[in-house]
């Protein structure tokens, strides 16, 4: 594949996505996984796996993880179409939906679409999380894992996020020197 289709593919898979990575990148890890390791084979999933996590170790936002696998198929440019594709059309859109959101502020709709587009957005974010827990090929442990760290933080939201992986760390590699 030339590198002006690549830019164009890049493109092509990733503005769409824009859209639905407003407020987070979560909601499009499955999507982006689907087509850069399964559809495109671009990538490994243990290349993928390890792209989202220099992404999600890096200052900055998740969303670093589709400049990091521009840069793995197309170099500079690569990231730079990555980059640009995944953050200009959500930018415009939020400005203009920022917009008219402002202005009918209060009417019934607008209660009704906050209301409606939660469970959306919940649903996004799980199934990347089960996205990356299959890609991971990882055991019940893991998903065990998951599920615990989900309740503590829906039950005490100011739990340190960095407590919680550092728990999950020392867990695993208590397990890994184990032998297990």
């Amino acid at each position: 594949m030339s590198e002006d289709n690549i830019y164009l593919t890049l493109l092509i898979i990733l503005a769409p996505l824009s859209i639905a990575a407003i407020g987070g990148a979560t909601g499009i890890y499955a999507p982006l996984q689907y087509q850069t390791v399964e559809l495109r084979h671009w990538v490994t999933p243990r290349e993928f796996i390890d792209l989202f996590a220099i992404a999600r170790l890096t200052p900055g936002p998740g969303s670093m993880l589709a400049t990091l696998l521009g840069w793995r198929v197309a170099g500079f440019g690569g990231a730079l179409v990555a980059t640009l594709a995944l953050y200009l059309p959500s930018s415009f859109a939020c400005y203009g939906a920022a917009k008219a959101w402002n202005k009918h502020r209060g009417k019934p709709w607008h209660k009704a679409m906050e209301k409606g587009l939660s469970p959306i957005a919940a649903g996004l974010i799980l199934s990347g999380v089960v996205s990356l827990l299959q890609l991971g090929q990882t055991g019940p442990l893991s998903w065990a894992t998951v599920v615990v760290v989900a309740g503590l933080l829906t039950w005490r939201r100011k739990l340190h996020p960095l407590m919680l992986i550092g728990c999950g760390a020392a867990l695993f590699f208590s397990i890994h020197l184990a032998g297990f």
